[in-house]
């Protein structure tokens, strides 16, 4: 899932696994670790609801454990608290929910222990591809992936109908085609909006098969000047121009969900998680709403791309990983998916997604569509190949200040906006230690 912030972490501070070792609680290698046997409580540290409807049976399976499971804070705030947990070498949790890209920052320097003792090399094959990505950190696994939002379109047939267009557009000419007409509805009507959605932005520039971050250890590449990404930030930059996308409204604000509620917003980009909101965000369009894939660059093509995901990952300084890691595969590979899935849960399993009951169930929000499907076959065709920087964290909370001029008055361009960008990233990672170019 994808959260929002404009917080920032403190520095990465890169810091030897070995040292770290030194705050540890008594988690012991992580040899140890897994040679050990479940038991004891632990605690989870998570924002993800549904974590919770699989305590009863992991518990009732291993009788004697206790899970508690508790919200630290999300996104920023809870990476803050482990932080902070791991450097006063007490109150480390003995499972942590992470976003995807939160990943290598507690990876790279030794924050998060490596799962491979465990067997979890063994479970890639039992997820989608996009999601195993961003838990493999160079030759470890440092969590196993939890939640997927592979990035769909969300559109009003009604309201698509009223301009002329009977099918959701397949391609990006069809989308820019499907804006010309939906803004000839009136001057409140647009196809979408975008006040600077930094992770719409990228899930474009993924599609389009840009990969403008590159990272191996601590050396970070960071380059917006590539094919794809060029391709893609050109085609956005020229809906904004154009004003075929309304830049004024705020997503998650009471204006987005006025729009989408009254049609004045005719769709959205964005995660397959925004399937079990949109229902509270606009009840008077119910049965209007389709879910389709993104359109595509070339048409025929079939290519996915991933817009907000987490996982969870055991922090190297716990103090029960062996029990820790029982309940990790319980939720996100075990038993403890199937209540999950049932509470709303978008998971990257491909148990899941490729069983008939979840492909099969139709929506009644959705006029009844298999919305399932759609999302699970989008997760399936998701491009590989994604990284984030170690300090994307960071990186983010900076994008909004940098972009706003452009969206709030038209100053400057995107591109102009993500060169800036980089270059703060650059000063920023060599800061840290890394080696930034």
């Amino acid at each position: 899932m994808r959260l929002r912030t404009k917080a920032r972490l403190a520095p990465v501070a890169l810091v030897a696994a070995a040292a770290l070792a030194a705050c540890s609680t008594g988690g012991g290698t992580p040899d140890d670790a897994a040679d050990g046997e479940v038991g004891g409580k632990i605690t989870v540290w998570s924002w993800d609801g549904t974590i919770e409807r699989a305590v009863d049976g992991f518990e009732d399976a291993h009788p004697g454990v206790e899970v508690d499971v508790v919200n630290a804070g999300s996104s920023f705030d809870q990476y803050q608290a482990l932080d902070n947990a791991i450097q006063a070498g007490s109150g480390v949790p003995d499972l942590v929910m992470m976003e995807y890209f939160a990943i290598p920052y507690f990876a790279i320097p030794g924050k998060l222990a490596d799962l491979t003792p465990f067997g979890a090399d063994e479970l890639e094959d039992d997820f989608v591809a996009s999601a195993w990505n961003h838990v493999s950190v160079d030759d470890g696994v440092y969590a196993l992936p939890s939640d997927f939002g592979p990035a769909v379109m969300f559109w009003n047939q009604d309201v698509f109908a009223q301009a002329g267009i009977t099918q959701a557009p397949t391609t990006w000419d069809e989308y820019y085609e499907a804006a010309k007409a939906i803004r000839g509805l009136g001057p409140d009507h647009y196809i979408a909006q975008d006040s600077n959605d930094l992770f719409f932005l990228l899930s474009l520039i993924w599609q389009a098969g840009g990969r403008p971050f590159q990272v191996d250890g601590t050396t970070v590449s960071i380059d917006f000047t590539d094919a794809g990404t060029a391709k893609a930030v050109a085609f956005w930059q020229k809906m904004i121009d154009e004003d075929l996308v309304n830049t004024e409204i705020a997503a998650w604000s009471d204006d987005w969900n006025r729009a989408l509620n009254d049609g004045s917003l005719a769709s959205q980009n964005m995660g397959g998680w925004l399937t079990s909101t949109l229902p509270e965000r606009a009840p008077d369009a119910a049965g209007a709403y389709r879910v389709a894939p993104m359109p595509q660059w070339e048409a025929g093509q079939q290519v996915g791309a991933e817009n907000g995901g987490s996982a969870f990952g055991i922090p190297e300084a716990a103090g029960n990983k062996a029990t820790a890691y029982a309940f990790l595969e319980y939720v996100t590979h075990g038993d403890g998916l199937d209540p999950r899935v049932e509470a709303g849960a978008f998971v990257p399993s491909t148990r899941v997604l490729e069983s008939d009951e979840f492909r099969a169930t139709e929506n009644p929000y959705f006029g009844g569509q298999r919305t399932g499907e759609v999302l699970a076959d989008v997760a399936a065709t998701t491009a590989t190949g994604w990284q984030y920087p170690p300090f994307f964290e960071w990186a983010r909370s900076i994008y909004e200040d940098i972009a706003s001029p452009l969206y709030s008055s038209g100053q400057g361009t995107l591109a102009d906006v993500l060169e800036t960008w980089k270059t703060r990233m650059v000063e920023y990672g060599n800061e840290q230690g890394f080696e930034v170019d």
